[in-house]
């Protein structure tokens, strides 16, 4: 099993993990017997600040403060998302289908926790919202894709996603839901007889860089996580079986 959070970086100003699918970022409002990425950490240093949040379902990187100035600082270049220079957040995805466009530009506005499974839908009552999506691989079912959301809507990617007619792979909210197994993907493949294990069954999401301007030195720090186990080997497989 995976650690559930790796240091990526850490100063007197700031800590960057990189946390597991699963964990999340911080105490979960229906689940308070599940220990959160904060929780864990503000055990040895009590004085950190929460900025940003990533989904529990999502991996990768999880910015904290140490100091309400970095908190101040950092806050600001998230809460300016909405064409902020200073701030770029990348992430990786594996989506369903095959998309016929190299580039796409999703701005569908946004509106949070507005159905009762609490999924956020596009709607003209939302608040603006924007993704560029951009096409790595192609599979023959699927695709390896980077999304760069320019603003912070909660599941911004994933709705954006599904908007596009291609959800994450493995999301139950916006898509399908179903997990990823090789006899889906592998002609002629037999599961063996005891059953067949999912390649991939969380969500193929992963937070995988974040750009911004470091809150002490006033310089561009770009920190980056990198794919975790999970997501490399269910790559390695949609590569063997139907890359093109």
């Amino acid at each position: 099993m995976a650690e559930p959070l790796q240091i990526i970086h850490e100063d007197g100003d700031l800590l960057a993990v990189s946390k597991a699918a699963g964990v999340p970022a911080i105490p979960e409002r229906y689940d308070r017997q599940m220990l959160s990425a904060f929780e864990m950490l503000k055990e040895n240093r009590p004085g950190l600040l929460v900025v940003h949040r990533i989904d529990k379902e999502t991996s990768g990187l999880l910015v904290f403060c140490k100091t309400e100035n970095a908190l101040r600082h950092l806050g600001a270049q998230f809460a300016g998302g909405d064409g902020n220079r200073f701030l770029r957040k990348d992430y990786l995805a594996i989506l369903e289908g095959r998309p016929l466009w190299n580039e796409a530009g999703e701005e569908s506005p946004l509106l949070p926790d507005a159905d009762r499974r609490h999924r956020t839908i596009v709607s003209p009552d939302g608040k603006k919202s924007v993704t560029r999506f951009t096409v790595l691989e192609r599979f023959r079912g699927h695709c390896f894709v980077q999304a760069c959301p320019a603003t912070g809507r909660t599941h911004q990617i994933r709705a954006h996603a599904a908007r596009l007619g291609h959800p994450v792979l493995c999301d139950s909210l916006y898509g399908s839901g179903r997990p990823l197994f090789l006899s889906a993907i592998k002609r002629r493949y037999k599961p063996p007889a005891e059953g067949e294990k999912p390649l991939l069954a969380r969500l193929a999401l992963h937070a995988a860089a974040l750009e911004f301007i470091h809150p002490a030195s006033g310089r561009s720090l770009r920190l980056e996580a990198p794919l975790p186990k999970d997501l490399r080997a269910a790559l390695a497989q949609l590569r063997k079986t139907g890359g093109a």
